[in-house]
């Protein structure tokens, strides 16, 4: 089946992709900590970042694509790269003005991004010029998402799947030619990463540019012109940009009230980077796949494979995003500690990301729902659905954010760890909101093959929790600080196995999984 093929081959990528991450994320941490320099920096990573998912990834991913596959499916080829093209030239106009206002703008605008840095000049102002530097990513990854949008929707996933692995790879160097200089905790080093953000992004989107001419597809840019074709993208795209980037947006007021507590961007900075490990391998890799799969079958009529494909799709979602979200939650301590525990990174920044990554973990499952529910709607053209239930998710996360950071500050708990409860929480009522329009509308309906397997991935999950937490108590010892770093990384690798060689014997045994029928189904 062309769907776990593809779920495949952008999984697979994008775990190379969040290796060669956690690499990069281990050395920022060794070098920078959790400090003033670190927190600049991973604000003015997240600035371009944010708008990144929201013009690029959630706009252009919600409303271009099924738009593109309807031309390609109906008009042919050349119509679908016409309207492509206009498409590009109107993107690219708007986001060089509106990068130039925000860099221009940025000494002003920081004090809504991280109001806490302006008790602290020095980091402030770092802060506005390393976002500076990196906002003409912002640029390049718009770019960049619209021709992914395009050899997606052509089945050619595997460029676009592995251009982050550039994004890492040159971040990895930035780091590491600071710590060569001597930079470590300094503002140089925060100034070479933002360089190397920027080199990035440049670099990604020749390389998708490069992926579309070897495809026989080139783009060319035009004089921008606002015809029905640009009428209709904006009117999909604007509530798109909430539907699609709602993660993104919580993520960024989590920011925005972290920054009131020294410390607190780094923290749920490096829990985010950790439980995005399984979002990325899952939840992007579908919601990079299913839109392009449901707008071409919808567009061709062919509405039991539309809901074939997303029964399956909601499967492989909880067969690998369930069993990781406990794992997450029961492991969380020591993963951080082998992870992160040096140099700058000490035990007090363990316990705080470790709390603030198990409270991520509570959500992983409904932000990996949402990418399954959200492209239905998407596909059918329907992005103001989504708009609303993201504007209700943000609500929901604002004020359960607020509240919970100084109810938590006032018990004496770690404050940013409310930020990712509450996250969580407005992650699972988004999925849930989802899921109710759509099964009202008729639109989806669970079959009788996932509503036997869902409760056996259940139970064969919660149990696999309970070897980890029972065989976490006689594994401690190798697992402390004071053991080498390869005992540490053996010791928690023979944990993760554990967990998913009881998880998939459990499954197999249950039947939910089976490797001779997964090979028919991706051979065809």
């Amino acid at each position: 089946m062309i769907l776990y093929r593809a779920f495949a081959t952008v999984g697979g990528l994008t775990l190379v992709s969040r290796f060669l991450g956690f690499i990069r994320d281990i050395l920022i941490a060794a070098a920078l900590g959790s400090g003033a320099v670190a927190d600049a920096f991973f604000v003015a990573f997240k600035f371009p970042n944010l708008f990144r998912r929201l013009f690029g990834e959630g706009a252009f991913n919600s409303a271009f694509v099924p738009l593109f596959a309807k031309r390609l499916e109906s008009e042919g080829e050349q119509k679908a790269r016409d309207f492509a093209e206009t498409a590009m030239s109107g993107l690219s106009f708007i986001l060089i003005i509106f990068s130039a206002v925000c860099i221009l703008s940025m000494p002003w605008l920081m004090s809504l991004l991280a109001p806490g840095f302006i008790s602290d000049p020095e980091k402030y102002k770092l802060a506005v010029l390393l976002t500076q530097i990196a906002f003409p990513y912002l640029f390049c990854m718009s770019i960049v998402a619209l021709i992914s949008g395009v050899l997606n929707s052509m089945h050619r996933y595997w460029a676009a799947a592995a251009a982050p692995i550039l994004l890492n790879l040159i971040l990895i160097t930035a780091i590491s030619i600071a710590i060569g200089l001597g930079y470590s905790g300094e503002p140089n080093a925060g100034i070479i990463l933002a360089t190397g953000v920027l080199v990035a992004g440049f670099a990604q989107l020749a390389m998708l540019w490069f992926s579309l001419k070897r495809a026989g597809i080139p783009l060319r840019l035009r004089r921008p012109r606002y015809d029905d074709s640009m009428k209709r993208l904006v009117e999909l795209g604007i509530p798109g940009i909430l539907a699609g980037g709602i993660t993104q947006i919580n993520i960024v007021v989590g920011t925005i009230i972290a920054s009131l507590q020294a410390g607190a961007v780094s923290y749920l900075y490096y829990a985010d980077r950790l439980y995005q490990l399984p979002l990325g391998l899952v939840g992007v890799a579908i919601g990079v796949v299913l839109l392009p799969e449901l707008s071409r079958r919808l567009r061709a009529g062919d509405h039991s494979a539309a809901m074939e494909t997303q029964n399956r799709s909601l499967e492989f979602a909880f067969l690998l995003t369930l069993p990781a979200a406990i794992a997450l939650a029961v492991l969380a301590q020591p993963i951080i500690q082998v992870l992160f525990e040096r140099g700058a990174f000490g035990p007090d920044d363990t316990h705080a990301t470790a709390q603030a990554l198990a409270a991520f973990a509570i959500g992983l499952p409904g932000f990996v729902l949402i990418k399954v529910f959200q492209p239905a709607f998407f596909a059918r053209e329907d992005t103001k659905t989504p708009m609303y239930f993201a504007g209700i998710n943000m609500l929901v996360n604002v004020i359960g954010s607020l509240a919970l950071f100084f109810l938590f500050q006032s018990w004496g708990y770690h404050p940013h760890v409310g930020i990712a409860l509450a996250t969580s929480c407005a992650g699972w009522l988004n999925a849930i909101l989802l899921w109710r329009k759509l099964a009202s509308q008729n639109n989806y309906a669970t079959d009788r093959k996932l509503m036997k397997n869902l409760p056996l991935i259940t139970i064969s999950a919660v149990i696999m929790g309970g070897v980890l937490w029972w065989l976490g108590g006689p594994m401690s010892p190798y697992l402390a600080r004071e053991q080498s770093l390869f005992i540490q990384v053996t010791a928690l690798a023979g944990l993760v196995t554990a967990g998913m060689v009881t998880f998939f014997a459990l499954t197999t045994v249950t039947g939910v999984f089976d490797l001779s029928q997964l090979r028919k189904q991706t051979s065809r």
